[in-house]
C-alpha cells in the first residue's frame, strides 16, 4: 500500500462520516430523506457551525417539519423556534423564510419530490447543481453540499467531489482529481469520501492526524 492510500485509509476510518448520518437521515432515493437532506443542505451552507447546522436539522425534523408540505404549512414563527433551540440564531430570521418559500416552489414545481428535480437535469450534472439553486437558500455551497451527500443513492453523479472536497485532498498532499481519489478510496462509497476529505478541508487537525497515522 503507497502511502496515498493509507492517508485515504486513515481519513476514512477516522472522519468518514457523512453530514447526512450526523444528522440522522437515513438517506434513500424517496422524497422525505432527499428532502430532509435539501434542508440540511441549505442549514450548512450558512457561516455557521457544522454542528450548530445539524442540530438545527435534527430539531425541524423534532418537530415534524421534514416534508415540504409541512414545511410550508408550519408558520413562520414555528421554523423559528426550531432553530433558536438548536441554537441556530444568527440566521434563524432569514433562513426560515428561505425554509418556507423553499417547501412551497418545490411543492409547487415538483410536486415535493426531488427526484423529479433530477429527472428533469438528465445527465448533466451542472445541470442539477443549477436547478438546485432555483431553491431559496441553496447557492453554489449548498448544491454542492446536497449533490456530495445525494450521490450515495445518486450513483450517475459520482464522484461528485466539488473544490471543498478538493481542497481537503490538497491539504493532505492527495491528487486533487476526482477520478483518482475515488480510485485510491477503492470500494468506499464516494459520498463517505467526499464528507472525510471536507472534515480534512474544514479542520487542520483531521488533516494533522491522518498524515501521522498514515506516516
Amino acid at each position: 500500500m503507497d502511502r496515498d492510500e493509507r492517508v485515504v485509509r486513515e481519513l476514512v476510518s477516522g472522519y468518514g462520516r457523512t453530514y447526512a448520518e450526523e444528522a440522522g437521515i437515513r438517506l434513500k432515493d424517496t422524497p422525505q430523506p432527499l428532502y430532509r437532506l435539501l434542508v440540511l443542505s441549505l442549514l450548512l451552507s450558512a457561516r455557521i457551525r457544522a454542528s450548530v447546522a445539524v442540530a438545527a436539522a435534527r430539531a425541524l425534523h423534532e418537530d415534524h417539519l421534514d416534508s415540504p408540505g409541512r414545511m410550508a404549512g408550519a408558520g413562520r414563527q414555528r421554523r423559528v423556534d426550531a432553530l433558536g433551540r438548536a441554537g441556530y440564531r444568527r440566521y434563524d430570521e432569514r433562513t426560515a423564510t428561505q425554509l418556507g418559500d423553499g417547501a412551497a416552489l418545490l411543492a409547487e414545481r415538483w410536486a415535493g419530490d426531488l427526484r423529479r428535480l433530477h429527472r428533469e437535469a438528465g445527465d448533466d450534472t451542472g445541470e442539477l447543481r443549477r436547478l438546485l439553486q432555483e431553491e431559496p437558500g441553496i447557492g453554489p455551497a449548498g448544491a454542492d453540499i446536497f449533490l456530495r451527500e445525494a450521490q450515495r443513492v445518486w450513483p450517475d453523479i459520482a464522484p461528485y467531489l466539488d473544490g471543498k472536497a478538493l481542497s481537503g485532498a490538497g491539504r493532505l498532499g492527495l491528487p486533487e482529481d476526482p477520478e483518482k481519489l475515488a480510485e485510491l478510496a477503492g470500494d468506499t462509497q464516494p459520498a463517505v469520501l467526499a464528507a472525510a476529505l471536507v472534515r480534512a478541508a474544514l479542520d487542520k487537525e483531521v488533516a494533522e492526524d491522518c498524515l501521522r497515522r498514515a506516516a
